[in-house]
């Protein structure tokens, strides 16, 4: 009975034993994007409920990939090499989906500034920011899984393994050239979501300068600073249906083309 239970076992890790060893493969990868992802990888998110979602997206992903994927060296070296390359391909990845997060940010800090909000609730969050930052990441993360974000990222992660071969280092001068201009699009991205913000502070700001020069005796600051306040939460409520999908558009552009896109 013990020899047959055994032979079964043999039997059944011969059959089992090359889809395990690509899903750990897989698992490298994904694990490490898992600490960045928008959404799934949030510091708030407890350890576990990532680790389940890691393993997740394995299961999903691993039966499209195992043919293509290298077999586990036998060897501590080759091993230590592959888990390497895997970690920084997933560590590289998620830093590109982390910056459409960080571009809400900016732009929600950079409207704030401009409308004189930027300590208001600053503190409300575990990364300290401006109020309209934690608006514009919580309605831009909501609009992303609501339209789909985990079938977005089971593409990305497959389509990952076409420009960063697995088990192999990606160049350092692509990576660097890919890493600033992703790094100078998501600026150039937040900016001009913030642009209304921009606009109007301007714009209130000639108006007020004008008012002050014209009667010098009336306390601008006094009247200034709740109209401004006013104004800006205003165009929040105005822009903010139009800014998120600018956004959204921008990341599932960066998902279907990560290394030609323009976020």
């Amino acid at each position: 009975m013990s020899s047959e239970l055994i032979a079964a076992l043999s039997d059944l890790g011969a059959s089992f034993g090359p889809t395990l060893q690509a899903a750990l493969v897989v698992f490298l990868r994904v694990g490490a994007m898992m600490t960045m992802l928008p959404a799934f990888g949030e510091s708030v998110i407890p350890m576990r409920v990532r680790v389940a979602l890691a393993l997740a997206f394995t299961a999903v992903i691993t039966p499209a990939l195992a043919p293509e994927l290298p077999p586990l060296p036998q060897r501590p070296v080759p091993l230590l090499y592959l888990v390497a390359t895997e970690t920084v391909a997933g560590f590289a990845l998620g830093a590109g989906l982390r910056l459409f997060v960080m571009v809400l940010q900016i732009a929600g800090t950079i409207a704030a500034q401009a409308t004189s909000l930027s300590q208001f609730f600053g503190g409300a969050g575990v990364d300290p920011q401006p109020a309209m930052s934690q608006i514009l990441v919580m309605g831009g993360l909501a609009l992303a899984v609501t339209l789909g974000l985990h079938v977005r990222l089971t593409e990305f992660l497959l389509l990952s393994y076409q420009f960063i071969a697995p088990g192999e280092f990606p160049a350092a001068s692509d990576m660097g050239d890919w890493g600033v201009a992703q790094v100078s699009r998501a600026f150039a991205l937040a900016f001009t979501l913030a642009m209304p913000f921009v606009i109007l502070s301007l714009v209130f700001y000639v108006a007020l300068g004008a008012i002050n020069k014209a009667m010098p005796q009336l306390m601008v600051a006094f009247v200034g600073a709740p109209a401004i306040t006013f104004a800006g939460l205003a165009l929040l409520l105005l822009t903010a249906p139009l800014i998120l999908p600018i956004w959204h558009d921008a990341f599932t552009a960066f998902i279907a083309e990560p290394v030609g896109a323009t976020p």
